[in-house]
Order: structure tokens, then C-alpha cells, then sequence
């Protein structure tokens, strides 16, 4: 078997990637709670030949499947949870919410899970057809969203054992995104004070949402005089009360605080908790401050990039089946074109980055409403606005990660446009385009162990010998997350 038969073979089990992936849109699970979704995945890998360990760092919606032994050690990064307040029919064009579910896959982890699955298998196929050595590792990594499962797994040493790790992501695009994702740390702010009659006795009372208005308005301030890439969001998620004739005992604010590297957001969030203590010195209460969430920065990986980018170009992209062109189009017309965006920045790059013959390519198809060309790659560490917890497998190995246009182009994920096209056959097409980068990647990488040890050397010549810092406290566990 060569690197094109493993690539026919997953198209072969299309309906199986995607029936699998539609029982887990179905089924919407958040943080930690994937239950389902983990089990079906499960035994999908049992079925494979895979052996399974379950219950990684403490977290028993997560898992590992391992096939064969031996070096290489290549990874694949899976995910499958939901997010809350997502529900949306499948395959329609206007915000539909579910009776039966409030969650969704509005980051469509879904297709991600599966896509990663069908990889693994592709590259174990090649391996067992061929009778090579080697082995194949694929992640169940829960609660991306709102929990940073990698985290805990890589302050767990999970990942030490594989050589490289690949991913992707379902996106509006098709590509290699140049940059590095913030790190960021997601914050709760709990303050306490003491009710009291607010007529009567407004004396004996202390104001927890005193508090935590004082404590926004001095973050506000703060925004001022941090780095211009830096970001700051918060929600107030108890404002203590619907009665305003009592003096509210009780505040909570939750914060995401997000910089280019882990050491910026790790001073950001002192500043921030150092107003959260003035606020409740002022007020006469107490705040307790607890980091739910964290993850780092990821380090690109050039190296692997390019391999990823090669087999995007020469691998065929999928195509919108006729069937749901009219929903495609209902669903662009709820979005913003991005044909226009697209030109200017493509028109910009200079020959040395995209080929004039490709860069026609682009300008010709640049108005579709699903996208079927990839965007140029241009290596860089410039930051990128929006974080993963893949960023924390990232310090540990050598990791690359593509997108590819699952959704409508304008679509931005945690949407319910994003949702609804969740289980839409072109969504299903993008997928298997994904998992056959992926596994076309780990055979080139298998095939050519000089890049294997290029990739190492490149992460390695980044760290410069610094020691990978894992942004979650050593007394922070999954566990006390759960209920939060």
C-alpha cells in the first residue's frame, strides 16, 4: 500500500466517518460531561484494533488509543465537546434552537473528533498493509472549550511519548493558519459581602456588587496600559439578586484574559487580580479568585507546516454537492461576503510567497460561498486571535494544525450558522478532505525521519532550552471544575 491507496481507503468509509460524526452532533456534550461522545469514539478505536486507556489526567472522559510499537510515535489530537446555549437545527438557514437541547457544536468539534479518528486510521492502515514498525496514538482531548483538557494532559506528561502530534480544526477555509494562537487564562471572580435591608439598614450590609462593578471599572481602566495584542473579556455571571431593596451578598464575574505568551498573560491576570482585591478593600468584602482554564501559546513548526501545506494543494479538494447548494446560499446570505477580503490580501503577497499562477486560482474562486482553493502559507509567530489548548502539546512536541472549510465562508465558529452546518454532506466531504491531509502528512513524516528530527530540532531551537511552564496551578484539578 502507498501514501494514495491509504488516502482511497478513507474515502472509502465516508458514510462511516460520517455517520459517526452526525451521533455526535446529536448528542452534545460540554466540558467534561462527553460522555457519549467519548464512549462511541471508543469503541469505534476497539473495533479498529486499537487499545484503548481511559481516564487520562484524571479526566474520565478522555482517553488514548494506541495501535502497533515501536518509533515512530505519531499523534493525533481528537475533540468532541459542545459548547452550552449552541442549539440549532441542522441544515437550516435562519436560528432554529432545538426543543430537546440547549448545547451545540458551535465550534464543530464534532467533524474534529471523527476527522482525527479517520487519520489514525488511514496511517494504521499503511502500517498494517505494509507490515512496518511504528506506532499510532490518537488523543480523545475533552473540553477544549471552557476546561483546557490538553492542559491538564500535558501537565500529565501524556503527550511525552510521540514524536510529533497533528490536528486540524473546521474553519471557513481551507489552510495552514500562520501564526500562534494566544495563550490565555480564564479567571473567576468570586466576591462576598453581607445583605441587609438596602432602607433600613444599609449600614450592616456590604455590597459584593459594589464590588465587582469597581472591580470592571478598574479593569477598564487597566486596558489602557497593556500590550495592544493583549485582550481582556469578561461576563458577569451572578449579579447576587433580582432584589435591588437588598444589599447583594454575593457577586461573580468570570475573565479571559488572552496575550501573545503565557509569561504576558501570567502579569495581566496579577494586575487584574490586584484591582479585584481593591475593589473588595474598598468595599469591606472578600473575593476569592480561581483560574478555571489556562493554555499557551502555540509554537509554530515550520517544518511540519510545509508537509501539511504540500498535501492540502495536492490532495483534491471537495465540492458542494448540487443537493445542498440552495442551503449554502441561504446561509451566505446571513453572513457577510468575504470575497472582497480575500482579493486585497491575496493581491498583496508577493510572488516569492504564492505563485502567479496559483494566486489566479485564489482570485478566481474568491467570491465562493463554500471555499475550494487553500490559502497561501507564510510562516510566522505573529499572534493570532483566538486560543487553543493545543498550544500546550505545542511545547511538548513537535505540532502542526490545518483548516478546512466545513462551513460558509464569513462563518465564525461558536455561531449558530456553524451548527447548522454540522451535518451537511459538504461539512462530511471537508472532514474526510481533513483526515486524508492528516494521515498523508504522518506517512510523509514516517517516510522521511531527517524531518521528524528537523521538526524536533526546530521546537527544540525555540525553547532554547527553556522549560515548558504549564499555565495550570499544580493544586487546580479537573475535578474542581466539574460543577463550576
Amino acid at each position: 500500500m502507498n501514501k494514495h491507496d491509504a488516502v482511497a481507503y478513507i474515502a472509502s468509509r465516508l458514510d462511516y466517518f460520517s455517520e459517526l460524526s452526525d451521533r455526535i452532533w446529536d448528542h452534545p456534550e460540554v466540558r467534561f460531561t462527553e460522555t457519549f461522545s467519548s464512549d462511541i469514539l471508543c469503541r469505534a478505536f476497539e473495533e479498529e484494533g486499537f487499545q484503548i486507556e481511559r481516564g487520562l489526567a484524571e479526566m474520565p472522559t478522555s482517553f488514548v488509543a494506541r495501535y502497533g510499537g515501536g518509533n515512530p510515535c505519531i499523534g493525533f489530537l481528537g475533540e468532541f465537546d459542545a459548547l452550552p446555549g449552541m442549539s440549532q437545527y441542522p441544515g437550516v438557514a435562519e436560528r432554529t434552537p432545538l426543543e430537546s437541547n440547549v448545547n451545540g457544536h458551535g465550534c464543530g468539534h464534532n467533524l474534529l473528533g471523527v476527522g482525527s479518528l479517520a487519520a489514525a486510521f488511514g496511517l494504521k492502515k499503511y502500517l498494517e498493509e505494509n507490515d512496518l514498525p511504528g506506532t499510532v496514538v490518537y488523543f480523545g482531548c475533552p473540553a477544549e472549550e471552557g476546561g483546557s483538557g490538553k492542559t491538564f494532559m500535558a501537565r500529565a506528561h501524556c503527550f511525552d511519548e510521540i514524536d510529533c502530534a497533528i490536528t486540524w480544526h473546521p474553519g471557513a477555509c481551507n489552510g495552514v493558519p500562520p501564526g500562534s494562537f494566544l495563550a490565555n487564562y480564564l479567571v473567576k471572580y468570586q466576591f462576598t459581602g453581607i445583605p441587609s435591608h438596602a432602607a433600613a439598614f444599609p449600614q450592616m450590609g456590604r455590597s459584593a456588587l459594589d464590588a465587582l462593578e469597581l472591580m470592571n471599572m478598574g479593569v477598564q481602566f487597566l486596558r489602557e496600559h497593556i500590550i495592544q495584542d493583549a485582550r481582556i473579556h469578561y461576563a458577569i455571571t451572578d449579579a447576587g439578586g433580582d432584589s435591588p431593596n437588598i444589599v447583594q451578598p454575593k457577586a461573580t464575574a468570570m475573565y479571559q484574559i488572552r496575550a501573545p505568551k503565557t509569561p504576558q498573560v501570567e502579569e495581566i491576570y496579577q494586575r487584574v487580580n490586584r484591582i479585584a482585591e481593591g475593589a473588595a478593600m474598598m468595599t469591606d468584602t472578600k473575593v476569592e479568585i480561581k483560574i478555571m482554564k489556562g493554555c499557551s501559546n502555540t509554537v509554530p513548526n515550520v517544518v511540519m507546516d510545509r508537509i501539511m501545506y504540500r498535501n492540502l494543494l495536492e490532495i483534491p479538494r471537495p465540492v458542494c454537492p448540487d443537493s445542498e447548494k440552495e442551503l449554502v446560499e441561504a446561509l451566505a446570505a446571513t453572513l457577510k461576503p468575504q470575497g472582497a477580503a480575500i482579493r486585497q490580501q491575496v493581491s498583496a503577497m508577493p510572488e516569492y510567497v504564492v505563485s502567479a499562477a496559483q494566486k489566479q486560482e485564489i482570485l478566481n474562486h474568491a467570491d465562493e460561498t463554500i471555499q475550494t482553493f487553500v490559502l497561501p502559507y507564510t510562516p510566522s509567530d505573529a499572534p493570532i486571535p483566538a486560543s487553543s489548548d493545543v498550544g500546550d502539546v505545542s511545547w511538548v512536541c513537535p505540532t502542526s494544525q490545518i483548516g478546512t472549510a466545513t462551513w460558509v465562508a464569513g462563518t465564525a465558529p461558536h455561531t449558530w450558522q456553524a451548527v447548522a452546518s454540522g451535518k451537511t454532506e459538504f461539512a462530511h466531504r471537508s472532514t474526510l478532505y481533513a483526515a486524508q491531509v492528516m494521515a498523508s502528512t504522518a506517512i510523509d513524516l514516517y517516510n522521511a525521519p531527517d524531518q521528524l528530527k528537523a521538526a524536533r530540532q526546530e521546537l527544540d531551537c525555540y525553547l532554547n532550552g527553556a522549560p515548558y511552564r504549564n499555565p495550570m496551578p499544580d493544586d487546580i484539578h479537573p475535578s474542581d471544575l466539574y460543577s463550576q
